[in-house]
């Protein structure tokens, strides 16, 4: 472990600078903007190693608050936005164009075109800290990560067993590439024995990011579609879309229904949701999701149940800083974000109240005691974690800037 210097400036000061040496371990390094404080704090765990002066958007051009993480670097870019406005030291946040960056301006009060402005020596300093897919997250107020310990959160799997998905049946999900197909598991699974691993098998090193969020219409049609191919309707390839296949598969469903689905004009509804599971013998439909990326790739994503879903999750955010796989104990840090839910987004969502879930109480732990992760599930991403690897709990989705080349990112406000 690299040993930490802690400076006695604060977050108030305009730019602290920190030891090289923290450069060798930057995994486990996470990145806080306040836009309230127009200041940057860079943390490893619980410890503050750098601070500096920013300026965020201005008005009519205001830096979304939310969690994102470095995508791309460039020790040199031009603005393909603003007429090849110079952005030194460039660390990419969002493919529509959000980035920190080195900046001759920096007056501390919000003034770009939606990008953190730092000052240079900083932009330098804290370029040769980072890598791609440390976190940023980026808030009104300041934040500061806390350790988390809860039954809930993953840890590493046991040294004398291997990573197993037993028969979970497996669909496909929407990858980056369509030469890639990505796991997606079903509901259903049956448990066997663990292989006992080879003696000199080594633990994960890459990171993993995981999001836990509600199932949105792409779930479900995904669902409907894999259950309709197997029941024998034809419903095309699962890949979340209503397409031509899909729609005139559920038509021919519903049509050898017409009393369950009378009066019902939907073509996607929780009836046919629940209709489609079980004529396929697979029990309720689940209410969330956890996905799980790796190398800004999608991996796999598998079925959750969320208690009380008419009550806001919130949206928190936990970082992995260190394991001890002998132990089988994971260090967790988490911060939880203000939650914009409008109440356009509540209903659509079904979203009753948001206080007694996120104002109330311990807002992580009360989140994490609702979701119900299958333990094949657990176990697969127990066999995949390790320091640096994030998890986002979010009521509202995969992001819109979640895509091709990124980590989950996820906007509380824009």
């Amino acid at each position: 472990m690299v040993s930490r210097l802690v400076f006695g400036l604060g977050l108030l000061s305009a730019t602290a600078l920190v030891h090289p040496a923290f450069a060798a371990d930057t995994r486990t390094l996470q990145i806080f903007v306040s836009k309230n404080k127009q200041s940057l704090a860079v943390y490893d765990g619980t410890e503050v190693v750098a601070t500096s002066k920013v300026s965020t958007g201005k008005d009519g051009h205001t830096t979304p608050s939310g969690i994102f993480s470095v995508i791309e670097k460039q020790k040199y870019h031009e603005s393909n936005i603003y007429s090849n406005a110079p952005m030194p030291f460039m660390q990419r946040l969002t493919w529509s164009g959000i980035a920190l960056h080195e900046s001759n301006s920096v007056p501390r009060y919000p003034a770009s075109h939606g990008c953190v402005r730092m000052p240079g020596a900083f932009a330098k300093m804290l370029y040769g800290m980072t890598d791609a897919g440390i976190p940023v997250i980026i808030s009104d107020g300041e934040l500061a990560p806390q350790p988390i310990d809860h039954p809930n959160l993953f840890h590493p799997d046991s040294p004398t067993a291997m990573p197993l998905l037993s028969d979970v049946e497996l669909r496909p999900s929407m990858p980056d590439s369509p030469e890639a197909p990505v796991q997606v598991a079903m509901n259903d699974t049956v448990a066997m024995p663990m292989p006992v691993a080879a003696p000199d098998a080594k633990p994960p090193s890459e990171p993993i990011s995981m999001l836990i969020t509600r199932r949105t219409l792409r779930e479900t049609v995904i669902d409907i579609q894999t259950l309709l191919n197997q029941l024998g309707f034809s419903a095309g390839d699962p890949d979340g879309l209503l397409g031509p296949a899909t729609v005139q598969a559920i038509n021919a469903f519903k049509t050898l229904r017409p009393t369950e689905f009378a009066g019902d004009r939907n073509l996607i509804s929780d009836r046919l949701l629940k209709a489609v599971y079980a004529a396929a013998g697979k029990g309720e439909p689940p209410n969330g999701v956890i996905m799980v990326r790796k190398a800004f790739k999608p991996v796999f994503e598998a079925p959750v149940t969320i208690a009380d879903p008419e009550l806001a999750l919130g949206t928190h955010f936990f970082t992995l800083h260190a394991v001890d796989e002998k132990a089988g104990t994971a260090d967790w840090l988490g911060v939880t974000l203000a939650n914009n839910l409008s109440r356009e987004t509540m209903k659509q969502l079904g979203i009753t109240a948001q206080e007694s879930s996120i104002v109330s109480g311990k807002p992580i732990a009360r989140s994490l005691s609702r979701i119900a992760i299958p333990d094949e599930t657990r176990r697969r991403i127990d066999a995949l974690i390790a320091p640096g690897s994030t998890l986002t709990i979010s009521d509202t989705g995969i992001g819109r800037e979640t895509g091709e080349g990124t980590d989950f990112i996820t906007i509380t406000r824009g």
